[in-house]
Parts: C-alpha cells; structure tokens; sequence
C-alpha cells in the first residue's frame, strides 16, 4: 500500500460518499476511494465493484458497502499463494473483524434488513437499477451506509499507520 496520512483517509470517507452521490453504487463507491493505494486505476476498481451494488445484483444480499470492505481488505492484505493458509487465515480475521463492526454500527450485513425489505426483491425485473432521483436518495440510508463502510476500512488503515 502507498503511504498516506489520516487526514488523506478522511478525505477519501467524502469521497466514497461523493461517488455514491455521482451515481455510482455502494461497492464502487467505496473500492473506488481507495483502490488506488494498491495500484488499482479508477475503472478497473469500478468495474470489479460494479456487479456488487443493490446486495449483488440488486438481490438485496450482502449490502454492497459492505461487499467494497471485503474487496479492499482483499487488496490490503489478501493472500497471493493458494498454499499459504496463516495468509488465508489473517484476511479471513480482518474480514471478520470489520464486518463485525459494520453489522456493530448498521444493524446488518443484509441489504433487504438494511432497507427495511422483506426477503431478498423478487419482482420482475429487479435487476432493472433505479433511477437516482432526488426522491431515492430522500428513501435510502446508502450514502450514510457507503460513508459507514468507508470509515471503517478508513479506521482499520489508520490503526496500521499507528503500528
């Protein structure tokens, strides 16, 4: 990871949240403020995160935010050697550790408990995105829940700084 200050960490919490307020989704706003300190471009980190928003594929699965946490604890210290299971087993933890947290602030890892939806959308064309409106963004938490995901990956890298 590049070097960065605390103050450059939080700058990168209100850029999740401006992304997210661009249009982008959940997972691509969070992984797209930070992805660069692993040498990962703007496009790419947003194509990776793309599939993720809406709970995956707006099946209301895990909250997207919170699926950008996983993917950004993966590029910090993800293992590279399939055979290397204490590597395994330290993402495993820091996943483990921050999604607590997440659930800890949010009431959930779910995005249908998050919006208050009854099991995951089953309508008929629900893989259709909604249009961002100023009404949707009155009726989502998402902006606060990208800003709590991106806070929480920002406190776990500040607490490396300290190290």
């Amino acid at each position: 990871m590049k070097e960065i200050t605390k103050e450059e960490l939080d700058k990168r919490v209100a850029q999740a949240v401006d992304n997210f307020m661009a249009g982008y989704g959940c997972c691509q706003s969070v992984v797209a403020a930070f992805a660069d300190l692993y040498d990962l471009d703007d496009i790419m980190a947003k194509r990776i995160a793309a599939g993720f928003g809406g709970g995956v594929g707006r099946l209301r699965m895990m909250c997207g935010a919170v699926s950008g946490i996983v993917m950004l604890v993966g590029l910090d210290c993800g293992q590279t050697e399939g055979s290397d299971n204490a590597g395994k087993s330290a993402c495993y933890k820091v996943v483990q550790d921050l999604l607590a947290r997440s659930e800890q602030v949010n009431g959930s890892l779910i995005c249908a408990e998050i919006l208050g939806i009854k099991g995951h959308e089953k309508a008929p064309n629900s893989y259709i995105a909604s249009p961002r409106t100023a009404e949707y963004y009155k009726t989502r938490p998402c902006a606060a829940k990208v800003e709590s995901a991106a806070r929480i990956f920002a406190d776990y890298l500040k607490t490396k700084i300290d190290a």
